[in-house]
């Protein structure tokens, strides 16, 4: 009887785990397990809707910025060009989203933020010329990148009492919402000081862009309700169609001409779509000219206020920003956070250097997070488009800033919910907690509701007898932030 061959053991072996070996992993594989899109419990298409989506939301800082910066001569009577000051705002904002999207790995867009750029354009270039004011902003993120390396601003951020961190949350939740409300023309001020804003125009609704915020704030609601995909993205698209079909018809053109017409951007399809960015504002800062010109006491100062209100409004940003997407752990922390935190410095770094004003977290980032994004790759998305948006800075304008604002209302709205977590039996507790919340939309400053909230905190604990529970950190912080709130007083008895 003839024996078949038999294959040795070894071989056995060695063809058994060759046939049962792990498949080698995937280019989609690779990018799942790094931005984490599968273990977050998402999707690359809701990343991608929730990128552009944050995008859409926030492009109005292309045009935004330019008026902002360039509408105020320096000291020396200079003053930064419109289209220059656009271009160099998509290319900070480009890339800062793209690198926090790849290091930091969370759903958050940066760009120019709003309080600091009005604060150089109002108060800093009166006395310092552009390319100094725009070296203190570099040295102010240079200084935020060091707190956040050795660890100190983690430390600061870790201090902070959870119902604070909530609190901050609820807070930048009514802000956004306010300021969409003011975008749209919804809430108007009465120009005297009681009350200081009123609905629309003497009580009513008088102008047909601020109906259609209301048109897409309907569309939104509904489709948020029914619980529809894309809801917002939808929602903006739709409304914008809306407000291009009343533009042609009324021809209402911007408010700055005409009282009834769209606040900043005018919904029409431009005449030319691409244009080249002028990108001559890179490099042009002055890193130590400001202590020449008035002297070291006042330019530490205004490094002191760019460092307070870039640190602290960034922190509550992230804070808020984090628990709407659910990735905030019970104390408010969240994923890689040092890395966020040393990233957000560097932003301050790259827009004082191209002269786009420091580039922060925004926080209509809320908008693509309410869209479904929990991971960097929908900062990925928002931070390309950005960078596309250089040249094609005519379509960034198509977008009413009222149908925009109707988004933030509604993500407003998710934010808030957040208050539910919150303690209010203890009254110690409840006050810092409501002065926070409060102060953050009716100053349009999450800074100074941050501010507010722990000085408010640390006097109201420590005087009811719980001064032991209060973090040494969260006193220093506090005493800061009432050099921070004293600073107007401070900086005229300075010597100029």
């Amino acid at each position: 009887m003839r024996r078949e061959p038999q294959t040795p053991p070894i071989l056995r072996e060695t063809t058994i785990s060759a046939s049962t070996s792990t498949p080698k992993p995937t280019v989609t594989g690779r990018l799942d397990r790094f931005f984490e899109i599968t273990a977050r419990g998402t999707t690359w298409a809701t990343e991608i809707r929730g990128g552009l989506l944050t995008f859409v939301t926030m492009a109005y800082i292309v045009i935004l910025n330019p008026i902002i910066l360039s509408s105020t001569p320096d000291v020396a009577g200079h003053s930064l060009g419109f289209d220059q000051v656009g271009a160099v705002t998509a290319l900070s904002a480009g890339v800062m989203t793209v690198l926090f999207g790849l290091v930091a790995r969370l759903p958050f867009a940066f760009a120019a933020g709003l309080g600091i750029n009005s604060f150089l354009a109002v108060n800093v270039v009166k006395v310092l010329t552009w390319q100094e004011a725009m070296g203190l902003v570099v040295i102010n993120g240079l200084i935020i990148v060091l707190l956040a390396a050795t660890g100190l601003r983690r430390l600061i951020f870790n201090a902070v009492p959870p119902q604070l961190k909530t609190a901050i949350t609820v807070g930048i939740g009514l802000f956004i919402a306010f300021i969409g409300f003011v975008d749209s023309g919804f809430v108007r001020s009465t120009k005297s000081a009681s009350p200081p804003v009123q609905l629309g125009e003497a009580g009513s609704i008088a102008t047909l862009p601020t109906l259609v915020f209301l048109i897409a704030l309907v569309i939104m609601g509904v489709l948020m309700a029914r619980k529809v995909k894309g809801a917002l993205l939808i929602g903006i698209v739709a409304a914008t169609v809306v407000a291009i079909v009343i533009e042609a018809i009324f021809h209402l053109g911007s408010s700055a001409k005409n009282p009834d017409g769209w606040n900043l951007s005018v919904p029409q399809l431009p005449t030319s779509f691409v244009s080249v960015p002028n990108l001559s504002l890179v490099g042009q800062f002055d890193l130590f000219g400001s202590f020449a010109r008035i002297g070291g006491l006042a330019a530490i100062m205004l490094v002191f206020t760019l460092v307070f209100t870039n640190f602290f409004d960034a922190m509550g940003s992230m804070t808020g920003l984090a628990r709407s997407a659910g990735l905030a752990n019970e104390d408010g922390t969240f994923p890689r956070l040092q890395s966020a935190l040393i990233v957000e410095g560097v932003g301050a770094v790259v827009g004082g250097g191209t002269s786009a004003s420091s580039n922060t977290v925004f926080v209509e980032s809320a908008s693509g997070i309410g869209e479904g994004a929990k991971t960097g790759f929908a900062s990925v998305i928002t931070g390309v488009l950005f960078l596309l948006a250089m040249f094609f800075t005519p379509l960034t304008s198509v977008v009413p800033s009222e149908v925009a604002a109707a988004a933030l209302v509604i993500v407003g709205a998710l934010m808030v919910v957040q208050i539910r977590h919150i303690d209010f039996h203890e009254f110690s507790s409840t006050l810092p907690v409501f002065l926070t919340i409060i102060v953050m939309p009716l100053t349009y400053s999450i800074a100074n509701g941050i501010g507010v909230g722990f000085i408010s905190w640390v006097l109201v604990r420590s005087l009811s007898g719980k001064a032991r529970e209060i973090s040494p950190l969260l006193w220093i912080v506090a005493a800061g932030f009432l050099v921070y709130f004293a600073r107007g007083p401070i900086e005229a008895i300075l010597p100029h």
